[in-house]
């Protein structure tokens, strides 16, 4: 498996299951794909979610009735309680052609990392099912190590527009960001706010030099 980041715009993404798992599976993709939710009933956190519910009982459908709920879905993913019905699910997905993921039952070819995002990034990172736990550890670990990274993405991008002027050599000016980026103090800055770190940097590294 290698690791992609993907525009889903426009494509269909159907969940099975109106559960709890089924709640945190539509979250994950809701607002990013077209959702379908299929189950014989919901959650209530399913109605501040972007998703179409339709309303089926499953474990009644037979392999065509589950086919047809699969049309023009580019990824579905599984997850009611019942890992024999996910299973089969994820046997018509891989007949159909259709990316899946199984939250209980046999793994699938796609599975959905530990993701930890801001306005200007998202970091996702997977122990490839062997460990979720870990891979939350991991995220919570990078979300109070990087608090600041929002800010200190954008400081960087103004940084590197102002070097321009000065550095005209590329390598040259990725060495000075890479100091920026090292800076322990410009980091503790950027966390208290944009202005009293670019007055840092604009010190250290760009009138400093």
């Amino acid at each position: 498996m290698v690791p992609l980041v993907l525009d889903l715009s426009g494509k269909r993404v159907v969940i099975f299951g109106g559960g709890a798992v089924g709640v945190r599976k539509a979250t994950y993709f809701s607002g990013e794909a077209e959702v379908t939710a299929i189950s014989r009933s919901f959650l209530p956190e399913f109605d501040t979610l972007s998703v179409l519910r339709v309303v089926r009982d499953l474990e009644a459908a037979s392999d065509r009735d589950l086919a047809g709920l699969l049309e023009g879905a580019f990824l579905a993913v599984a997850a009611t309680d019942n890992a024999a019905l996910n299973d089969r699910i994820g046997r018509i997905c891989q007949a159909r052609g259709v990316f899946f993921n199984n939250a209980r039952g046999t793994p699938g070819n796609v599975i959905l990392p530990a993701v930890f995002s801001g306005d200007h990034f998202r970091v996702a990172v997977t122990t490839f099912g062997k460990a979720p736990g870990m891979a939350r550890v991991l995220r919570e670990g990078m979300e109070t190590a990087y608090p600041g990274l929002d800010a200190m993405i954008e400081l960087v991008e103004r940084f590197r527009a102002a070097l321009k002027d000065t550095v005209p050599d590329q390598a040259d000016r990725q060495a000075v960001i890479a100091r920026v980026l090292a800076d322990r103090e410009v980091w503790d800055a950027v966390t208290g706010g944009g202005d009293r770190a670019w007055a840092l940097v604009e010190q250290r590294y760009l009138h400093g030099r």
